[in-house]
């Protein structure tokens, strides 16, 4: 009775909201030990958090502008389509559903069932098997949950939005009362340049850069979006300074709590915090930072749902993905297609062996998202965006993203060479089957199978729209 398609319900708050609840996340409590690990010192790793924070603030500025410049949903995938073609857009959605983001999710979905479960087997560790079970219901707890509601879902986000602040600030607060207080022992020879390994510092550089990962996600849900010209440059700003300087505090009271050595030893660094700082919230804190997790799991879910709908709509995934549950209004079939993969990872991945893997795909192609940026500029130089950044904003950011990337092989060579073979593994994929089939416009061999899904679940294509 009423037209099917995406309604605008992402307004400025819950644009915030997103990416707050995006980027505040497992990061923060499990990254400081990779960034340590790889930097060497507690100095080195403070100036990798920061520099972090500010490669963040130039691409989440740059893909401000390009969520001006190109109208549609979708994200780094729809940039570079529209920038640099077909091929690498579609490499990147082959990289991204085979590996980035189903190792994102679980990386997330594990932290999330360690620190759930962390106070009931304090001081001993959680069994490993309780943990990924535990995992594995927040996961689809959430994917049932976007499945049924978008605004409840963005409810959601705002909500845990507010509980990640204050779960960084359960941390800021005790760590600035010690520092106050003389703390300052394990600051000494913070710059000790004996353990400095140039060539790990890609992997504290994406530790640290899996921490701040979400500043983009506003970008997937543009058509959603309450007047994305104004909301997205002032959501993205704000959002990305607010984490930044969280996220230095945080670091901060860390190390002003816990040495070196602490750190690295620990495999959940929140909780060791509060037990040695602030024992009476023993078991507040992991419950904290476990819906932490629980509300970037959610916004994850939310965006990439989007990604796969709009691949589909635009030719280059299976036309049952573009689809949209007839009352529900979510697009159903996209938001389900992720839980295989994810609970395949999650039951037998391991947090930083995952965070390496899919690290490399991703940064190479936000790197080439933002190489998508200059071309676009270059190619529509009358196109007046309401939101531009200076021109080596852009180049910076591409330069750094790509030199990180060519530097990890020689990090991690294993992790990031099978990340390689995956995005490689797309291009016979895509000469076989999605070129062929663009080129010859034919009907999907799918289509009876797709016709037939399309009825169980309740879901028609979204009524046509001028993007």
């Amino acid at each position: 009775e009423e037209a099917v398609f995406l309604r605008k319900k992402i307004t400025l708050l819950r644009a915030f909201s997103l990416l707050i609840g995006s980027m505040v996340g497992s990061g923060i409590f499990i990254s400081p030990t990779g960034v340590l690990k790889n930097s060497g010192s507690v100095g080195f790793s403070l100036v990798v958090w920061f520099a972090c924070g500010l490669l963040s603030m130039f691409g989440a500025l740059c893909y401000a502008e390009l969520g001006t410049r190109i109208t549609k949903s979708g994200g780094h995938y729809i940039y570079i389509l529209e920038t640099l073609g077909p091929l690498p857009s579609f490499l990147f959605l082959w990289a991204e559903f085979f590996a980035i983001r189903p190792a994102n999710s679980a990386v997330v979905s594990l932290a999330f069932g360690r620190y759930m479960l962390e106070p009931f087997f304090t001081p001993c560790a959680a069994p490993v098997p309780a943990v990924k079970l535990v995992s594995l219901l927040g996961y689809y707890m959430v994917l049932t949950l976007n499945s049924w509601s978008v605004t409840w879902s963005a409810r959601l986000q705002t909500a845990l939005s507010i509980v990640k602040l204050l779960a960084l600030a359960l941390i800021i607060v005790p760590g600035m009362m010690l520092l106050a207080q003389g703390h300052t022992e394990n600051f000494h020879d913070a710059f000790d340049r004996q353990s400095l390994v140039l060539d790990k510092l890609p992997l504290a550089f994406y530790a640290g850069m899996f921490a701040y990962s979400g500043w983009f996600q506003t970008s997937f849900v543009r058509e959603e979006l309450v007047k994305p010209e104004r909301n997205i440059p002032l959501a993205v700003i704000v959002s990305v300074i607010t984490v930044i300087v969280g996220y230095m505090l945080t670091n901060v009271a860390y190390y002003t709590v816990l040495g070196k050595q602490d750190v690295l030893a620990s495999p959940a660094v929140a909780v060791s915090f509060v037990q040695r700082a602030f024992k009476s919230l023993i078991s507040v804190v992991p419950v904290l930072v476990g819906l932490s997790c629980f509300g970037t799991m959610n916004g994850g879910i939310f965006t990439f749902s989007r990604t796969l709908f709009v691949a589909s709509r635009e030719g280059q995934w299976p036309p049952l993905f573009s689809m949209i549950h007839i009352r529900k209004h979510t697009p159903l079939p996209a938001v389900m297609l992720m839980f295989p993969l994810v609970t395949a990872m999650v039951c037998i991945g391991d947090i930083y062996h995952l965070m390496n893997f899919f690290s490399f795909s991703r940064w190479l192609f936000i790197g080439l998202a933002t190489l998508g940026l200059i071309v676009h500029r270059h190619r529509h130089p009358e196109l007046q965006s309401p939101f531009k950044v200076p021109l080596f904003v852009p180049v910076s950011f591409t330069i750094i993203c790509l030199f990180t990337v060519a530097m990890s092989f020689y990090s991690d060579p294993v992790n990031i060479s099978i990340g390689c073979t995956v995005v490689l593994s797309g291009f016979p994929v895509y000469y076989l089957i999605i070129h062929r089939q663009m080129l010859s416009r034919c009907r999907s061999p799918f289509y009876y199978l797709t016709h037939k899904l399309q009825i169980l679940l309740e879901v028609v294509p979204q009524e046509i729209k001028t993007y």
